[in-house]
């Protein structure tokens, strides 16, 4: 493939979506690579002619909130060299049932069904994280508690992935490990404690956010002593949790993480923390399956 700039539609889509169009290019490339292997999709070359053009859909199978469609849009977008147009039928975020066309892709056949199941995997992988997620924020809905994502993400996915969970309506405190401090377990056992963990990154760091984790009561009044205002809570049960929001007094934002599951998690949400953290809408979330469908009928050589 060539160096093709995507259209220029589709930069300001990814843009206006907070995503880097440089970014979006690279995992695309890497997709493609990594199923074509540096060879040729040998059943397309050999079942369909090289001069034939046609028009393929994405199409939802399932009920679900989809994600990724730009991301699938460049794809066939660079599979092509930018001999294709795409059409976006849906947005993402959006709620989408069985049958819905998402994405129309016209250009050549043998193209559109190279790309295929690279453009499927992306969008099937983050609509799947976006419908994970909705079902957690429908789960809290009306307790005031948000769900936030975790760092538990694929290699390489990050920024889509974190991409996917706001599109289904959550969101999340840092991207990596420089742009917050999270002070856990190992953190605390070099430092020699919860409060001079706490100070040591404050002091270096005075305009970071600063999140502690505590897995005792003791150690959440540990750290409210030294001025922290944001504290995760591992893996704590419900009623150490009440107590630590009634020890916190509203002096901290508390966010509840570890052994949470979808169907606590209201109870959870009800003991008056602020967030939950959910590993699960990245790391097990299940694909939200959809197709892609060739229209017979618009085949021409």
């Amino acid at each position: 493939m060539t160096a093709v700039a995507l259209p220029a539609w589709l930069e300001k889509c990814l843009a206006a979506a907070g995503l880097d169009a440089d970014h979006v290019i690279e995992v695309a490339r890497r997709t493609l690579d990594e199923d074509l292997l540096g060879g040729m999709d040998v059943t397309t070359v050999a079942t369909v002619p090289s001069d034939q053009k046609g028009v393929a859909d994405v199409v939802a199978r399932d009920h679900g909130v989809v994600a990724g469609l730009p991301v699938a849009a460049a794809v066939f977008v660079l599979a092509a060299d930018g001999d294709v147009e795409v059409e976006l039928l849906a947005s993402d975020g959006d709620l989408v049932t069985p049958g819905d066309v998402l994405l129309s892709a016209s250009g050549p056949t043998r193209t559109l069904l190279t790309a295929e199941r690279s453009a499927l995997n992306l969008a099937c992988h983050l609509s799947g994280i976006a419908a994970q997620t909705r079902r957690w924020v429908d789960a809290v809905a009306g307790t005031g508690a948000r769900i936030l994502d975790t760092r538990k993400t694929t290699p390489g996915l990050r920024v889509l992935e974190k991409y996917a969970v706001r599109c289904g309506g959550g969101g999340g405190y840092r991207m990596g490990l420089s742009d917050a401090a999270m002070v856990k377990d190992n953190h605390v056992v070099a430092a020699g404690g919860v409060g001079p963990a706490y100070r040591a990154v404050r002091a270096m760091f005075p305009d970071l956010r600063v999140e502690v984790e505590c897995d005792r009561l003791d150690q959440v009044a540990e750290a409210i002593d030294a001025g922290a205002d944001l504290l995760l809570l591992d893996n704590m049960d419900l009623d150490t949790m009440r107590a630590a929001v009634e020890l916190t007094a509203g002096r901290a934002r508390l966010e509840a993480s570890g052994g949470l599951s979808l169907e606590r998690a209201r109870a959870v949400a009800d003991t008056g923390v602020d967030f939950l953290s959910v590993g699960a809408l990245t790391h097990s979330a299940p694909v939200l399956d959809l197709g892609f469908d060739l229209r017979p009928n618009t085949l021409e050589d």
